[in-house]
């Protein structure tokens, strides 16, 4: 078992120096620990609850696990059969359906290279699972066109209110067209009916050379969305170059900026942006300088957590840590760092056991208990 530890000093000078958007306040987080929940899954990019009790992770490489009670009952290597598992690309993150119980679908987004051209694009499909593994499979969506560049895929997915599903393709690293162009996948959220259907209610329904699946533009790589519990609104993050990752409450039909407008320059240190702020684009409520490459989100809603009830963890995979953000309703009002040290952080989650589950390259996946 491993203790939270509260930020060192020169830590928090740092961080005091270089914020934005809200002052970090470091304060110890001594009534948490973290413990082991399993081990032997190396990139556990994402999971989430069957209506059986099941937890369902994927592994980057291609692998399916099936976990009950901290053990692995089962897994299923090569889970779909066209995952491109190169650099960023692989088996992605997992969805059970709200109704799940009554209809056994279960959502997947990977990297998927079925279709024209080398390389590969973000699909999204659901399946049931079998004794044998996945049964049942649909493609509900398949970005175009395939790419052989490996990075910025998005990939988190999320059901909405309305029981519509919510998913991100990142720019694909193709920044100067992508994110600002209606007709190209990359860059964006999107937002389906649970069969893969379009919401008529979408925003760009109708418009002549728009992707109609389309919610939001101007992304660069969201790889954590969850969906406020009070609200209902879609909170996604997305990583920015060298500085300049985001946290944006997703609204229908807006521009989000990039590349026109970033808080980031670009890794050589060259600034790219034209600018930080622009009419029409919308600003982030919280960005990070630098840049803590998020990675998963939880807003926490568990009596397990009194500290922390009604606020947000966001992971980090540069840092090793998990940082709470104090909200006051869309505000962003503080930062924390509560998590140090568990590793470089891919996924979480809040179980419907109130635990919270972080899951980390190289190690598995913790629970996060109180002393």
């Amino acid at each position: 078992m491993k203790k939270i530890t509260s930020l060192t000093s020169f830590v928090a000078a740092v961080l005091l120096l270089v914020s934005c958007a809200a002052t970090p306040t470091p304060k110890a987080q001594d009534e948490y620990t973290f413990t082991k929940y399993v081990s032997g899954i190396e990139v556990p990019w994402g999971m989430d609850w069957l209506s059986t009790g099941e937890l369902l992770v994927t592994d980057r490489s291609g692998i399916l696990y099936v976990v009950k009670d901290g053990e692995i009952v089962s897994s299923f290597t090569n889970a779909l059969d066209d995952i491109y598992a190169e650099r960023q690309g692989g088996f992605l993150d997992v969805q059970a359906h709200p109704n799940h119980a009554e209809n056994g679908w279960i959502y997947f987004s990977y990297s998927s290279n079925s279709g024209d051209g080398e390389g590969a694009n973000t699909a999204i499909v659901r399946a049931k699972l079998g004794l044998n593994g996945l049964e049942e499979v649909e493609t509900l969506y398949k970005a175009t066109p395939n790419s052989t560049r490996g990075a910025h895929y998005g990939s988190r997915i999320e059901f909405g209110t309305d029981g519509t599903l919510y998913f991100t393709i990142g720019d694909r690293g193709n920044r100067d067209v992508n994110p600002q162009s209606l007709s190209i996948d990359g860059g964006k959220v999107y937002r389906i009916n649970d069969d893969g259907s379009i919401p008529v209610d979408n925003p760009f329904v109708g418009q002549e050379g728009a992707i109609e699946a389309v919610y939001s533009y101007g992304h660069r790589n969201q790889q954590g969305m969850e969906r406020h519990p009070i609200t209902g609104k879609m909170w996604a993050h997305e990583h920015g170059p060298r500085g300049g990752d985001e946290l944006n409450i997703i609204e229908p039909g807006k521009n989000y900026g990039w590349p026109v407008i970033s808080y980031g320059i670009n890794y050589n240190g060259t600034p790219f942006a034209e600018d930080s702020v622009r009419e029409g684009m919308e600003q982030p409520i919280q960005y990070w300088v630098p840049s803590i490459a998020p990675s998963g989100m939880a807003f926490v809603t568990s009596d397990k957590y009194p500290e922390w009830k009604g606020h947000l963890l966001v992971g980090s995979l540069k840092f090793g840590m998990v940082e709470l953000l104090r909200l006051d309703g869309d505000r962003v009002v503080s930062r924390e760092e509560v998590l140090q040290g568990i590793g470089r952080v891919r996924s979480l989650k809040q179980g419907p056991d109130g635990y919270i589950y972080v899951g980390v390259t190289g190690q598995g996946i913790f629970r996060v208990e109180g002393v």
